[in-house]
């Protein structure tokens, strides 16, 4: 099935009391953007997010609903909307859990820095910080610290480390002539006052957009150990960079040939091709965030079907590999999937320990949950997220979430790209501590009401808070699965919730960060609009919130903000 540009969003949730008919689709539509004066950006495969009057069209989307924004009835199972939709390709690195072990690693990194997607290999979206803003303005400049100008399309998360801020990016906000056009681009920052320091470009694969698909620039969001970051390039390449780039004077091997040096360019240390070394096909994009253990780190391959959408052309790589973070050797893989690849795979792992063991765990393309053991790469488990009578793609969903673990349990959801729309989807908390296919065994609860998401969850205080990509936030009980509340964002949601502070932060595609109190009441504290959509999750780091929306890398502060203690 070719791509295709298309006029409009499809028109989520168009029945939902809105008059005359009017529903997102017009809203953010070519007739609605000439008729409020709008003019979409340059690329017309992207226009339904990145016009230059997404405010004024939530004002008027808003206008149209006729209920209050906010709480909702727990949403309906509704049928998928047919008709033409945008190619959204998932890179969110995101977008997510474990027995009744102990854990390898608390819920909030110690030291008060969010090295990797979700701040700990658990990857629980929670943290110890406080004095965060609930308001803020970015125009105005109100409790925002410093803004950085990204390229045109953002969908990584950043992380803060050791005084520096990576974000991936494209090409689109040029730093050096020399390497102009599309790329994926990995920028550096510096934390405390937003200087740009250096960044690593990278050229888009030949093939295209089958494996790389223009103007999406790096989607990983980057692990940072002892002054090494670890990403997935769009070129499907796992690289080792040195945090302090060109600017120490050193050049850090293996990899010494660069020909770009300067103090404003990324040193590599060492890099793992997965096209050329396990034969990886990524779908459309590479992305996953990577994650480690000991001297291993992990990472998803990509490995997904062609642009027919029927064939796999590479059905033998891996779905997950093991490589030694010191020299970027293959230490083990595994490919439970095979041939049953859905989509694609972009799916992030979480490594926890569970009783003697620690397990890497992560989503799928064929809508499961697995676990390896994470030194010897022996599978553990696995889980289908998908009832056995399901199918692709109206009912049977593939796993892009992160998984979660908290408390003994791993909590995930499914779901589809999101060039897909919207769909029926499936929540899930899991005991870990049982083996082979615990698809009945190891279900402790099971949440029905939930749509598609590609989010990862947030578990605090008992309580899971889990979005899905139709805008809904749910809360629910951590042991029970019991729903407290659902709250309405009337937009997409891509990110994952943070919790922090008593409070709970997710972004949307309208460009908005709504506050809510964290607990079983449902209390909308405060909404924040970023000027452009927000792909991301809120981070959290040394007294101040880093968000980037689709454009811009933001630092929010205000005073009497504190880190959090060991």
């Amino acid at each position: 099935m070719a791509r295709r540009a298309y006029k409009g969003r499809p028109g989520r949730r168009a029945s939902r009391n809105r008059p005359n008919g009017w529903s997102r689709r017009w809203i953010q539509s070519d007739t609605a953007r000439a008729a409020l004066g709008c003019t979409p950006m340059r690329y017309p495969t992207w226009r339904s997010t990145t016009s230059t009057c997404i405010g004024t069209m939530m004002r008027l989307r808003r206008a149209l609903t006729s209920g209050k924004r906010g709480q909702a009835p727990f949403p309906q199972r509704r049928e998928v909307e047919k008709g033409p939709v945008p190619f959204f390709p998932v890179f969110l690195t995101l977008l997510i859990i474990l027995g009744a072990g102990t854990l390898l690693s608390a819920s909030d990194p110690g030291t008060g820095d969010w090295p990797m997607w979700g701040g700990t290999p658990d990857r629980n979206m929670v943290s110890k910080m406080t004095g965060v803003p609930t308001e803020w303005d970015v125009e105005s400049k109100e409790n925002v610290k410093w803004m950085a100008e990204l390229g045109s399309q953002s969908y990584g998360n950043p992380v803060v480390a050791e005084g520096v801020v990576l974000v991936g990016t494209n090409n689109e906000s040029v730093k050096d002539p020399k390497q102009d056009g599309d790329r994926g681009v990995l920028m550096a920052f510096r934390e405390e006052d937003g200087e740009f320091l250096w960044q690593i470009t990278h050229e888009k694969l030949s093939s295209g957009r089958a494996n790389d698909w223009p103007y999406q620039g790096v989607c990983s969001s980057p692990l940072v150990e002892n002054g090494v970051a670890y990403y997935v390039s769009n070129r499907g390449v796992v690289m080792a960079v040195d945090l302090d780039g060109f600017r120490d004077g050193n050049n850090d091997g293996p990899v010494t040939d660069e020909k770009l040096t300067s103090e404003r360019d990324g040193d590599i240390v060492w890099q793992f091709d997965m096209m050329e070394e396990v034969g990886s096909f990524p779908h459309n994009m590479s992305n996953s965030s990577p994650v480690s253990h000991g001297d291993l780190i992990y990472v998803s391959t990509s490995n997904g079907q062609d642009e027919s959408h029927v064939n796999i052309p590479s059905p033998k790589a891996p779905a997950i590999i093991a490589l030694n973070k010191k020299t970027g050797e293959l230490v083990w893989e595994d490919n439970p999937v095979e041939d049953r690849i859905l989509h694609g795979q972009w799916s992030a792992a979480a490594v926890a320990k569970v009783g003697d063991t620690v397990q890497v765990i992560m989503g799928q393309g064929d809508g499961w949950v697995r676990a390896n053991d994470a030194v010897t790469g022996e599978r553990l488990w696995e889980f289908d997220t998908n009832p056995k009578d399901a199918v692709w793609p109206k009912t049977r969903n593939n796993v892009i979430s992160t998984a979660v673990v908290y408390d003994g349990l791993v909590y995930v959801a499914n779901g589809q790209d999101p060039e897909h729309g919207e769909g029926v989807g499936h929540l899930y908390a899991i005991d870990p501590t049982k083996r082979g296919d615990i698809t009945e065994s190891g279900r402790v609860w099971h949440y029905e009401k939930i749509r598609r998401s590609i989010s990862t969850a947030a578990v605090h205080d008992g309580l899971v808070y889990y979005a899905d990509f139709s805008g809904f936030l749910h809360c629910l009980d951590a042991k029970t699965g019991k729903p407290y509340w659902v709250h309405d964002m009337f937009a997409a949601i891509w990110g994952s919730p943070l919790v922090i502070d008593g409070k709970v932060y997710l972004g949307d595609e309208d460009g908005d960060i709504t506050v809510l109190q964290a607990g079983k009441e449902l209390k909308e504290i405060s909404e924040n609009n970023m000027g452009s959509s927000v792909y991301a999750t809120p981070v959290p780091a040394n007294g101040v919130l880093f968000i980037n929306n689709r454009n811009q890398l933001f630092a929010l502060s205000a005073k009497g903000a504190q880190t959090a203690g060991p």
